[in-house]
Formats: C-alpha cells, sequence, structure tokens
C-alpha cells in the first residue's frame, strides 16, 4: 500500500530536496535556453530574494529562513532576458565567509558549533537580509523583518551598506519585509504611496506604520502598543486602515538564553486562544479611537492577499493554517512529512466595524500560499488572484502549480509543473496600457528536479491554462526563495550582440 500512495503523489521527497542544496556561485549571463518566446511588450526587472545558502563552509543551518540573503535579477529587453545574483554582503555574511564556519545564532534554531556552552547568553543574531526585495526612491532595498535594509546597487547587485532613510530609522531599527504599496492615496493627492510597518514583540508589542512617498521618503511614522506578544510576518492595508492578524502564540525566552533552541523554536500556537485582528487607521481623525481590535477562531496566517472595504465592512483575504509547524532543535527541514501537515488554504474574513463581528467563508481549500494580484487593486475591491499551489486539490504537498482564481465566477485555472517542478511566488506584471484586470503575465522560478536547475516561467495572466508562454532555462538552480518584486525600469551592465 506504502508503494502505491508514492506512486500516486504528483511529486518525489527526494526531487522536492534538491531545491535546498546552497548556491555558492554568483553568476551573470544572457539567458539563450529558451522555449517559446519572450513577449516583447515585457520589458523591466524581476528581483527576487531568498537564502542562497543552506550550509557554511558545509556546517548546514538549521532552518532555511536563517539562510543568508541571495538576490536574483531577471531582466527583459527587447526580447531577451539576463540573469544575474549576489549575495548581500551583510556583516555576518561576510564574517562568516571569512572565518569558514557558523559564527552566529539563527532566529529559526541554527547554532553555533559547541552545544549550549557556546550559545548560552548570546543574544546576537546574523542580520541575513534574505526574505524580499523592492525597488523605490531609485534605491535596490534587501529586507529582513528584524532589521533595517540593505541598499544594492541595482546594475551590479553590490552592497552598498545599510539604509536608515535619512535618519528616520535608528540603528538596528526593524523595517519589515512585507511592503504593501497603495496605488492612490488621497493624502497625497493621489499619489501612490509604500506602505509598511515593524514589529518590537514584549509582553506588549509595538507596531509601528511606516508610509513612504515614490522618492523613498517616509512622510508619515506612528506607533502603537497592542497587548501580548505579537508574532506577525504580513499585513494589509485599504485605503483608510491597516489591519495585522496576531496569531495565538506565546514566547518563553528562556530556552533561548540557556543556548538550547534558537528563538523561533520557543514560539508555540496557543489552539485555545482567539487570533486578533488589530485594526489601525492610518490617517486617524481627532476624537478616533485609535486601535480597534476584534477576536475570530484561533489559526495561523503567515500571508495575506488584499483586503478591501465595503460600507462599514473591511474584507480580508488570507492564508491560513490550523497550527503553526514548530521547529523542533533536532529536526531535519528536508525531511518533512507534508501529508502530517494541515495545508494552507483561502479565507476571506468579513470584519464589521460597527459591532465588532467576524465571519469567514472558506474560498479555496486546496492547498496554496504565496498570492499575488494587480498592483493596481492594493487595498481595493478585486477579481482576480494567482497563487503558488500544490497540484492535487486536496491534502498537503510542495506547491507546483500556479492557481488562478476569478472570484466574481469562481472559476479556477491551474498551471502545473509536476511532477518533477517546484514553484515559488509567482509575481503578476501588468501588460502596459491594458484595461483590463487579468491582462498580463505571470513570472515564476521554478525548480526543475530533472536537469537540478531552475526556470524563469512566462504565463499570460489572462489564460493560465494554456500553459508557459516561454520557459527560460537558467545554466543553474536557485534555491526555494521567499519574495521578490518587479519593476518597470531595466538594469543590466551587459549589452547583448547576438541575433534570435
Amino acid at each position: 500500500m506504502q508503494n502505491l500512495k508514492n506512486q500516486e503523489k504528483s511529486y518525489t521527497r527526494e526531487d522536492w530536496q534538491g531545491g535546498y542544496q546552497s548556491l555558492t556561485q554568483e553568476f551573470d549571463y544572457w539567458i539563450d535556453d529558451v522555449e517559446g518566446q519572450i513577449p516583447l511588450e515585457l520589458q523591466g526587472t524581476l528581483f527576487r530574494n531568498g537564502p542562497g545558502l543552506l550550509d557554511i563552509n558545509g556546517q548546514p543551518i538549521h532552518h532555511p529562513f536563517d539562510g543568508d540573503g541571495m538576490i536574483s535579477r531577471i531582466t527583459f529587453v527587447n526580447g531577451r532576458a539576463h540573469f544575474r545574483n549576489r549575495f548581500v554582503r551583510t556583516e555576518g555574511y561576510l564574517a562568516e565567509q571569512k572565518a569558514g564556519k557558523i559564527l552566529y545564532r539563527g532566529v529559526f534554531g541554527t547554532q553555533k558549533p559547541g552545544g549550549w556552552l557556546a550559545n548560552i547568553f548570546d543574544f546576537k543574531i546574523k542580520h541575513i537580509a534574505n526574505t524580499n526585495v523592492i525597488y523605490l526612491g531609485e534605491k535596490l532595498l534587501a529586507l529582513w523583518e528584524a532589521a533595517e535594509p540593505y541598499r544594492l546597487d541595482p546594475y551590479t547587485l553590490e552592497t552598498l551598506g545599510k539604509e536608515y532613510f535619512n535618519n528616520t530609522l535608528s540603528d538596528g531599527e526593524a523595517f519589515g519585509a512585507h511592503p504593501r504599496l497603495d496605488p492612490s492615496c488621497e493624502q497625497d493627492n493621489g499619489q501612490p504611496c509604500l506602505v509598511n510597518f515593524s514589529i518590537k514583540p514584549g509582553l506588549s508589542t509595538t507596531i509601528t506604520i511606516f508610509e513612504l512617498n515614490l522618492a523613498g521618503k517616509v512622510v508619515r511614522k506612528q506607533a502603537h502598543s497592542v497587548p501580548g506578544f505579537c508574532f506577525i510576518h504580513d499585513f494589509v492595508i485599504t485605503p483608510n486602515y491597516c489591519i495585522f492578524f496576531q496569531n495565538p502564540v506565546a514566547f518563553n525566552p528562556i530556552p533561548f538564553a540557556l543556548g538550547m533552541r534558537g528563538a523561533g523554536e520557543c514560539i508555540k500556537v496557543q489552539p485555545t486562544q482567539p487570533t486578533r485582528i488589530i485594526i489601525i487607521p492610518r490617517f486617524p481623525q481627532p476624537g478616533q479611537t485609535e486601535v480597534k481590535i476584534l477576536e475570530t477562531t484561533s489559526g495561523f496566517i503567515f500571508h495575506h492577499v488584499n483586503a478591501f472595504e465595503v460600507g462599514n465592512e473591511i474584507f480580508v483575504d488570507s492564508i491560513c493554517y490550523d497550527s503553526l509547524p514548530e521547529v523542533e532543535p533536532d529536526s531535519d527541514f528536508r525531511q518533512v512529512d507534508f501529508e502530517k501537515l494541515a495545508p494552507g488554504q483561502l479565507w476571506r474574513f468579513y470584519l464589521n466595524l460597527s459591532d465588532g463581528k467576524v465571519q469567514q467563508k472558506l474560498i479555496e481549500g486546496r492547498c496554496c500560499e504565496f498570492p499575488t494580484i494587480h498592483p493596481a487593486n492594493v487595498g481595493r475591491n478585486y477579481r482576480y488572484l494567482y497563487i503558488g499551489a500544490a497540484h492535487a486539490e486536496i491534502g498537503n504537498a510542495p506547491l507546483q502549480a500556479i492557481l488562478k482564481l476569478d472570484l466574481e465566477t469562481g472559476e479556477r485555472q491551474l498551471w502545473s509543473a509536476a511532477p518533477r517542478g517546484f514553484m515559488g511566488e509567482p509575481i503578476f506584471v501588468p501588460l502596459p496600457g491594458a484595461e483590463k484586470e487579468d491582462d498580463g503575465w505571470l513570472l515564476a522560478l521554478v525548480y526543475d528536479a530533472a536537469y537540478q536547475r531552475s526556470d524563469v516561467v512566462i504565463l499570460d495572466a489572462n489564460d493560465v491554462n494554456q500553459g508557459a508562454v516561454a520557459r527560460l532555462h537558467l545554466k543553474n538552480h536557485i534555491p526555494y526563495g521567499l519574495h521578490g518584486s518587479f519593476t518597470s525600469k531595466v538594469f543590466s551592465t551587459t549589452s547583448y550582440s547576438g541575433s534570435q
């Protein structure tokens, strides 16, 4: 029966594990191995960030989230594409590369060699700059939610130093890795603005909200204290609110202080406690209650899709888990048993601001993560979303597909890279000048276990079912990444003289 069960799966664990090998080389080349055709209208740059190293000179890190950040850049110009990758030269990266060994503890359980005695009362965590990358105000910024950004040269990907936004951030102050770009901010005469946050957890937690204009200048900053310990990775915005889901967790710092566990391993889900929903007005009026806290059933959320207002209600679409898979000190992330874990599923929450009630509805039961939408619809009512998904409709499994969901009709479209392809976060890129919400492309990195390399896949967002418009075969693999972004600006220091 076990063999039959394995045959029915859309993947093998051995294939999936191949995407968790370190990439030590830094490349710079035009992508010449292309199936299909890159659309001529697709002009700009896709940036991706994620852990490039899963070990330090052969010493394994305990969890991918502890891996050093590596930026990948795919430039699209005149029907061609160019690839470049470089590690973010953080202080910790440089020190460990020079020493040839692990020198720092990681948030998710990586320990210095030598057991608890080598780690006791060492609270210095390595800044790994590995979670997201954005281009704002002519600056390329590598983001990690526990500290300030690192600034990079968008042409060479050279690390230029830390970014403090004209001293708006203090040394070591956090700047989150999940900013939201408001496409039209009323406070700024309809201009877009970037909204981001930071968390300073404790017995009570300080949530700081930053709003930046397109020049990268902080134009608004507010801080609020909320009760309890907050473990929050993502948030959503509407034109009037920032919304945070406070996962029901507790943090016991003692095993971390005694050198026995990483900080992330000291977080425990409290399934009997409710999830709290924190609603903060972006532009509080005189006499307005600053923070509203609602409650809903227990669950765990890493990522949201979007939020929008309808009358006195806020609708929030989120990927929800029954619980948080806890990281154990003696565990091996490559040996995860997907079938024993509950899948992430897409839910809609209805937050009533008048009576404080919360209702929720399951939208998509298929295992899914890493959503993307048309950037013009951030914080607004929207129709289409795209998301990494499992190949099969039921059960938990690695992401191998991209799902398009029409929230108006319920229609679903699916493109799958199974059995040997594994998916990351798709990015939606609008077709220039298009009027329809789904006119554009989906860009995604897919690890191909058959060739032990990664592909850049381009899908027509209007018709995902038709398959890849183009599949760009890289010369190398890219370890499974986290987040990225697209800009219409073209960055490449290399010219191409070849012919199609």
